[in-house]
């Protein structure tokens, strides 16, 4: 939610942008005509990274903004075959998969064609509840093709069809599905059950069975998502998780709060502009000295994975990293 109130025009959130070359008397003027709801450049310029309220010192939320604004002005040139995809989240057939009611279920949302093979299985997930499919769709990646209404019109059927899984504890395995979560406040929708991120699920599981793990002993590159912004909380837990499983998390340009977009999405809306930035982002991970790439969004591994790949840069989903550790998959 952009909370004008607290923004006092640093600039700061459009001058540290990794997309735009903007000084501060610029980005400060960009602000103003946002704040007066007018078609500012920035609405074309913006390639949907979220970063921006991430950057703002004052937890303003320029992002929010210039989503929202995005969508009045039709600011993004959106093919048609991109908003089908989109679109296409809701018609994934739905299935629930009844596990035992002691554990947590796991909601895979919409994502389970994307995964990679091994990416849920083992010891971890054994006897989980699976919830899989469109009523699951968690609508955030609508804000990629610049576009927020979806989410609020759709916020309360999202979280009524997770609570008919009829589970107090949900993992989610799509960081987007737990950032959704975290805006829910800002829609005025009840959660009724505990969410529970993918990583500090598996970080909780590995501390308690610290026995079976063997470590890794590699150098890792991290593709941190785009709605990771959200929930910024997760990275420590993350960190801690890497260090239980004995690899490094390599010092890169472009990660954490520096972090580059995959490109997934915005790729398709303007590849001439997003690809170098990929380019430079696959670069910068073996510059930095990683073995292998990991991700935590499907969509991230699937536009990166075959160009990581061909430099030599191992693509490892999360999830299958752990079961590696704990002798499931072979280790890479």
């Amino acid at each position: 939610m952009w909370h004008q109130e607290k923004c006092d025009l640093c600039g700061e959130c459009l001058v540290r942008c990794q997309y735009v070359d903007y000084d501060k008397e610029t980005a400060v003027q960009q602000i103003e005509e946002l704040m007066e709801g007018r078609p500012a450049e920035i609405l074309k310029q913006c390639v949907t990274c979220c970063a921006c309220n991430e950057y703002c010192p004052t937890g303003a939320n320029p992002f929010d903004l210039i989503n929202r604004l995005q969508e009045v002005h039709n600011a993004l040139p959106i093919p048609e075959k991109t908003r089908k995809f989109m679109d296409g989240g809701t018609k994934v057939p739905s299935a629930l998969t009844e596990g035992d009611g002691r554990k947590p279920a796991l909601s895979l949302c919409a994502m389970e064609w994307a995964l990679p093979d091994g990416a849920v299985g083992g010891q971890m997930f054994e006897g989980m509840t699976i919830a899989k499919g469109g009523e699951y769709f968690c609508y955030l990646g609508y804000v990629h093709i610049g576009m927020d209404s979806p989410l609020k019109a759709n916020a309360q059927g999202f979280i009524d069809n997770l609570a008919a899984v009829g589970s107090r504890e949900i993992v989610f395995i799509h960081d987007d599905c737990y950032s959704m979560i975290s805006k829910m406040p800002e829609y005025n929708v009840q959660v009724p059950f505990k969410a529970l991120h993918i990583v500090e699920y598996m970080r909780n599981y590995l501390k308690a069975h610290q026995d079976r793990i063997t470590p890794l002993h590699r150098k890792i590159a991290y593709q941190r998502p785009c709605a990771s912004r959200y929930t910024g909380e997760m990275d420590p837990i993350l960190d801690e998780m890497f260090e239980l499983l004995g690899v490094e998390r390599v010092d890169r340009k472009y990660d954490r709060e520096s972090a580059l977009c995959c490109g997934s999405l915005f790729s398709r809306i303007d590849p001439e502009r997003i690809r170098p930035f990929m380019t430079k982002n696959i670069q910068d991970a073996l510059e930095a000295g990683g073995e292998a790439m990991v991700f935590l969004c499907p969509l991230c591994m699937g536009a990166l994975a075959k160009p990581a790949s061909e430099r030599g840069l191992k693509p490892v989903f999360v999830t299958q990293l752990a079961r590696m550790a704990l002798g499931e998959l072979p280790a890479f």
